[in-house]
């Protein structure tokens, strides 16, 4: 059986069209097995990728746990510190407490002290104004040349201020009046001077107009006593005088 040019012609065109789609379709097959190749890298390289994101992840875990553990030591150590404060703070209130009534006492003390010492300076003052009373007249008449009643203890009035003087008398120096006063302490220093002469010679001498005899009496007198005593005008007198 012989082919007819039209048959063959057909024949042809149909394998040549087959022939065609099939290289047609190897060509899909490679640009989709190449475009699958690029996505499988891709998708190998996403996945690297977020296995070594996760190590890093746990690596950063693991040393938060660490800076945990180490955060909790430093609290507890913390806490432990502060507990010994305060068992120190506690301990130091108790001890200022009992500081605070020793003190309390003390004072107690001190103040019931320091009246029996009031009394017993009163007692010594008034004692050595009696052997003053008796000692000074003598004195200040051998010393001075000055006749001296009664010497007492008077208040005086100086500048609308009441002036307490342990020694007070008047007498007479050649016809003239004369104003003994005196102050009695049993020991006597150079400031006992100075306070003597500004608070009750100095005022008595500028309210009453004559002559003031400036004393003091007592049973021990200080170097600087006399010194100052000197340079102001006054006497000090020593009791064994």
């Amino acid at each position: 059986m012989s082919i007819t040019p039209e048959l063959y012609d057909f024949v042809v065109k149909v394998v040549e069209d087959k022939v065609r789609d099939i290289r047609v379709t190897r060509e899909e097959f490679n640009r989709l097995r190449k475009d699958m190749d690029e996505h499988f890298r891709r998708l190998e390289d996403a996945v690297t990728k977020l296995a070594e994101a996760q190590k890093r992840t746990e690596e950063e875990l693991k040393i938060l746990a660490e800076a945990q553990r180490r955060t909790e030591e430093r609290l507890n150590t913390l806490a432990e510190a502060q507990k010994r404060t305060e068992e120190r703070l506690n301990a130091l209130a108790e001890a200022q407490r009992r500081t605070e009534e020793a003190i309390m006492r003390l004072t107690v003390s001190l103040d019931a002290l320091r009246v029996e010492v009031s009394r017993l300076s009163e007692t010594v003052g008034f004692g050595l104004e009696d052997i003053a009373r008796v000692v000074l007249p003598g004195w200040i008449y051998a010393r001075l040349g000055v006749r001296v009643g009664d010497l007492r203890r008077e208040f005086i009035d100086v500048d609308g201020r009441e002036v307490e003087v342990n020694l007070y008398g008047e007498g007479e120096l050649k016809g003239e009046k004369v104003i003994v006063v005196g102050e009695v302490k049993s020991r006597i220093y150079g400031s006992d001077v100075k306070e003597f002469y500004d608070n009750i010679y100095v005022p008595i001498a500028r309210r009453e107009k004559v002559r003031i005899v400036g004393i003091l009496f007592g049973y021990l007198i200080h170097p600087s006593a006399k010194k100052i005593s000197e340079e102001l005008g006054l006497y000090v007198v020593a009791s064994y005088e």
